[in-house]
């Protein structure tokens, strides 16, 4: 058994995201396992390099974890010999300059998505790498969630034969920051310092319908700023320049149509803070981060619409849960350790920075679409 050490510069792992779920979720959860095993028997075991702009915060989750090396110069941590992988968890306004620095100094790229505000820059860096000669891919999480993976499984299988629509839903209400603490960092609602939602979600919905139902040829969204003003750590009032709800219309391949709704001012009730329903000529389900559930056309019941008398069909009991028949593990754990066997053994990767650049390019139509009120193509993208 040989054992592969590869050194990994994390960026951004003082917020949420980069710390719980690529730290410590998913790379320390790697080394608790005893590292990765490849095929071949190779163990590759994870050195992370902490890099960030707070020294103070950096220390005490080196200390925390028992991690030897961190930095808040990144030009010096890209020049370290033992470092192989750039992750970046950064806000997305500082990732493209750091994504190009880390291509420049010949460090293969895993990063948060969006790449980039802006489609020419999420280009640049794929065409930078592609010219590198680097590997380099993309955070898609949600591919990875259980309830996705089974609705995935539901498509393959032919179950519900022609599809016909998909209906999302998305979102929780996050606090104004006055008389309760938001929930998300205020960045997230201000413009000008890459924040939005359909920034940050279209991208999402991207692959996750191109993957499990069809590539998007249009789109139409209405963004909205429903709260227009909030109140950000430090107790100070800021407008909010940035959408925090999009209503968008996707169409796709095959003539199938995706309505999905996402939200920072919606109050849930559904049992997942998202689901997606699929209905097709055979069957319908709802998927969402963990169960899923479905109704085939043989099973389905023939309502009749009465307004005037109340209802007595229990229309949620009529549905049959899909089960797990597997062990799922965390999405981003799965997908680090996808990327890992990429670097080192030349394993198949498809969430490529392009991969990347077309979910830039949905964001980037959604949010044209949405000033100018109008349905927008969304061509095939190449380098």
């Amino acid at each position: 058994m040989t054992r592969r050490t590869v050194g990994i510069l994390m960026n951004g792992v003082t917020g949420r995201m980069g710390y719980r779920q690529h730290l410590v979720r998913s790379l320390l959860a790697l080394r608790d396992e005893g590292g990765l095993t490849l095929p071949d028997g190779t163990v590759v075991w994870p050195e992370p390099f902490l890099v960030g702009r707070d020294a103070g915060k950096l220390r005490a989750i080196a200390e925390r974890h028992g991690i030897e090396r961190w930095s808040t110069d990144l030009d010096t941590a890209l020049s370290d010999p033992g470092t192989e992988i750039y992750f970046d968890a950064q806000i997305t306004q500082a990732r493209q300059a750091a994504i190009k620095a880390a291509i420049a100094a010949g460090r293969h790229v895993y990063t948060e998505k969006p790449t980039s505000d802006s489609l020419d820059g999420a280009l640049e860096l794929a065409r930078l790498a592609q010219e590198a000669g680097i590997k380099a891919g993309v955070v898609q999480d949600k591919l990875f969630l259980p309830g996705l993976l089974k609705l995935k499984r539901l498509v393959d299988g032919g179950f519900f034969g022609r599809v016909l629509s998909v209906r999302g839903e998305f979102g929780y209400w996050v606090f104004e920051g006055d008389w309760q603490n938001a929930q998300r960092p205020s960045w997230n609602y201000r413009a000008e310092d890459g924040g939005g939602m359909i920034l940050d979600m279209f991208p999402h919905w991207q692959y996750v319908l191109e993957h499990i139902i069809a590539p998007i040829t249009s789109v139409y969204a209405h963004a909205a700023t429903h709260i227009p003003e909030r109140v950000d750590e430090q107790g100070r009032t800021y407008p909010a320049t940035a959408d925090d709800a999009a209503y968008g219309v996707f169409e796709l391949e095959g003539g199938v149509v995706a309505q999905i709704n996402s939200s920072w001012a919606v109050r849930v009730d559904r049992d997942e803070l998202v689901e997606f329903q699929v209905d097709g000529t055979h069957g319908s389900a709802v998927a969402g981060l963990r169960g899923c559930r479905v109704q085939h056309r043989s099973a389905t019941p023939k309502p009749t619409w009465n307004p005037d008398l109340p209802v007595t069909e229990g229309f949620r009991d009529q549905w049959q849960t899909v089960p797990d028949n597997a062990a799922f593990d965390n999405g981003f754990k799965e997908q680090w350790a996808r990327f890992l066997a990429h670097v080192v053994a030349d394993e198949p990767f498809p969430h490529t920075l392009l991969a990347g650049a077309r979910g830039v390019q949905l964001a980037t139509l959604g949010l044209e679409s949405a000033r100018e009120g109008r349905r927008l193509p969304v061509p095939a993208l190449t380098l």
